[in-house]
C-alpha cells in the first residue's frame, strides 16, 4: 500500500470551522511593531530576504503551516493533509503605509485585513510585513485560522519565527521541502469507520484505569459532572441585552491600548486578586461607562464575559491545535464604586476556579471526539444565540524578555480574538517584556465608537491605581 500522511482536527479545532458564517471569522491574530534593527534597508525599508529566510526556518520547525484541509468522504470530518502546491509568497506579504504612517492608519489597514476570510484551499495563515511607520518602524500583522492554533500555541509559534537572540539570522537552506502523499478517500472513510469502532475498547480501557484510583476518580467524575450541569444551565440563560448583542457583520475595526505591567501587579498587590482580576475589573468599569452614555438602564444588569482558559498541559507544548475550556464570569457591572467592582470580580473568579466549569466544558468536547463535531458546534452556536455571555475577554502570557526578529527587536504587541454571532466586541490581551497589550476587534457598524470605550478603558485603569 502506498504511503500516505494525514492528521485528524480535533472536535474543537473542527468547531472553528463550522461556527464560520459570512459575518462570523474564525481567524486569530495580532500586530506586532518592531524597531527595524539589521533589517533596515539603505531606501528605510526592510530586507525582505531575509524576511523570507526567516519564514523557511520558521516552517521546518512549524510544518503545520505547510498543510491545507481536506474531508473525509460521509462523515465529512477535516483532516489536515500537506499542500503540494504551497508557496510562502502567498502567505508572507510585503506592503507599505501611506504617509505619514501613523497609527490611526496602521488601525485601518489591520481592520480591512481582519475582515476578510483565509482561503480553505490553502494553508490558512497569512504573514504581512509592513512597511513606512513613523520613526523608521514596521509591523508584522499575522492572520491564522483559530482551528490552527488557540493562544499559547500561539505563542510557542512565535518562538519557532522569534527569540531572545538579538544576533541570530536565518540561513538560507538547501533542502528542499517535499511535501507528503495525501491519502484517498477511502482510506480516510477506512479510518474513520475503525476509529468509530474502536471507540468501545477504548472506553473500556480508560474506565478500567480509572478503577485503579477509584476514591480521587469518583470525586473527580462528581466535580465534572456539577461543572457539566452548570455549564450547560449558564449555556441555556440569556445575559442582559445591550448594544455590543447584535448580529455582527464581516466588517471589522481593531483598537490597542497598553498598561504598564508593574502597575497592574501593584493594584493586584493592594487590593488582592489576580491580574486577570484586575483585567476584568477595568473592563466591567469600561461597559459600564460606555453603556451609561448609551441610555442602558445599568440597575440589575446581568453582563458576563467568556473567559477562555488553557488546559493545555506539559506534555501538548509545542503542538499546535486548541486545549481550551470556558468559564462564563458576571462582571459587577452595575456596581458604580470601583474597589467594590475590584472586589466582586475577584470573588467571582475565586467561585469560577472551585466550579467546576472547566471541566464540563471538557466533557462536551469528548463526547463530541467520540460521536461528532456537530455536538459541540451546535452547543457553542446555542450559547451565542442565546447571549449566554456579552463579550469574549481572553489574557495569553508572553515572554517577560524582549525578542527579536532576525535583529529587529519587538517593541509592542497587540492580539486579536474572532468575533461569535451577536458578539460585536471582542477583547484580547498579551503580556510581553514589562507591558500589558490590549487588542479590541469589533464590528464596525456596530461599535462605530470604540475608540471611546478604550479611553474609558484607560481611565477606569487610572482611578484603581489611584485608589
Amino acid at each position: 500500500m502506498a504511503y500516505s500522511h494525514y492528521d485528524r482536527l480535533t472536535a474543537l479545532d473542527a468547531t472553528f470551522l463550522e461556527l464560520e458564517s459570512p459575518g462570523v471569522h474564525m481567524h486569530v491574530g495580532s500586530v506586532g511593531i518592531f524597531e527595524p534593527g539589521s533589517l533596515a534597508t539603505e531606501d528605510g525599508g526592510i530586507d525582505f530576504d531575509q524576511v523570507l529566510a526567516l519564514t523557511e526556518a520558521g516552517l521546518r520547525r512549524a510544518p503545520r503551516f505547510r498543510q491545507k484541509l481536506a474531508f473525509a468522504p460521509v462523515t465529512g470530518h477535516p483532516v489536515w493533509v500537506d499542500d503540494e502546491h504551497f508557496n510562502p509568497l502567498y502567505h508572507v506579504r510585503h506592503t507599505s503605509l501611506p504617509l505619514p504612517g501613523d497609527e490611526r492608519r496602521l488601525k485601518r489597514l489591520v481592520g480591512r485585513i481582519m475582515s476578510q476570510k483565509l482561503d480553505r484551499g490553502k494553508p490558512m495563515w497569512e504573514l504581512w510585513f509592513v512597511e513606512g511607520l513613523e520613526g523608521g518602524r514596521f509591523a508584522v500583522i499575522s492572520k491564522v485560522h483559530h482551528c490552527l492554533i488557540d493562544g499559547l500555541s500561539g505563542v510557542e509559534l512565535l518562538a519557532a519565527f522569534m527569540g531572545p537572540d538579538p544576533e541570530y539570522r536565518a540561513q538560507p537552506t538547501e533542502s528542499r521541502w517535499i511535501p507528503r502523499p495525501a491519502p484517498s478517500g477511502g482510506e480516510l472513510v477506512r479510518d474513520e469507520i475503525a476509529r468509530r469502532v474502536g471507540l468501545p475498547g477504548r472506553l473500556v480501557a480508560d474506565t478500567a484505569r480509572a478503577l485503579g484510583s477509584l476514591g480521587d476518580r469518583v470525586e473527580d467524575a462528581s466535580h465534572k459532572a456539577s461543572g457539566f450541569i452548570e455549564t450547560l444551565s449558564a449555556s441555556l440563560r440569556p445575559a442582559s441585552d445591550t448594544p455590543f448583542n447584535v448580529p455582527v457583520g464581516p466588517y471589522r475595526r481593531f483598537d490597542w491600548t497598553r498598561f504598564d505591567l508593574d502597575v497592574v501587579k501593584e493594584i493586584k498587590q493592594k487590593h488582592g486578586g489576580t491580574i486577570n482580576d484586575v483585567v476584568l475589573a477595568c473592563v466591567a468599569g469600561a461597559v459600564r461607562d460606555y453603556l451609561g452614555n448609551h441610555d442602558v438602564s445599568l440597575e440589575e444588569i446581568d453582563f458576563r464575559t467568556f473567559v477562555p482558559v488553557s488546559t493545555r498541559k506539559e506534555s501538548e507544548r509545542g503542538k499546535l491545535g486548541n486545549r481550551v475550556s470556558l468559564l462564563v464570569a458576571h462582571l459587577p457591572v452595575g456596581e458604580p464604586d470601583p474597589r467594590r467592582r475590584l472586589e466582586a470580580v475577584s470573588e467571582e473568579t475565586r467561585h469560577l476556579k472551585e466550579s467546576g466549569q472547566a471541566s464540563g466544558t471538557e466533557i462536551i468536547e469528548e463526547v463530541s471526539d467520540w460521536t461528532t463535531t456537530s455536538l459541540l458546534t451546535a452547543f457553542s452556536r446555542l450559547a451565542a444565540s442565546r447571549r449566554s455571555y456579552n463579550m469574549v475577554v481572553t489574557n495569553v502570557p508572553g515572554p517577560p524578555f524582549p525578542v527579536y526578529l532576525s535583529g529587529a527587536r519587538l517593541m509592542e504587541s497587540y492580539p486579536l480574538v474572532p468575533l461569535f454571532t451577536n458578539q460585536a466586541l471582542g477583547i484580547a490581551l498579551f503580556s510581553y517584556d514589562g507591558g500589558l497589550y490590549w487588542g479590541f476587534n469589533a464590528d464596525w457598524d456596530a461599535v462605530p465608537d470604540l475608540h471611546d470605550f478604550v479611553t474609558a478603558l484607560e481611565s477606569e485603569f487610572e482611578v484603581l491605581r489611584k485608589l
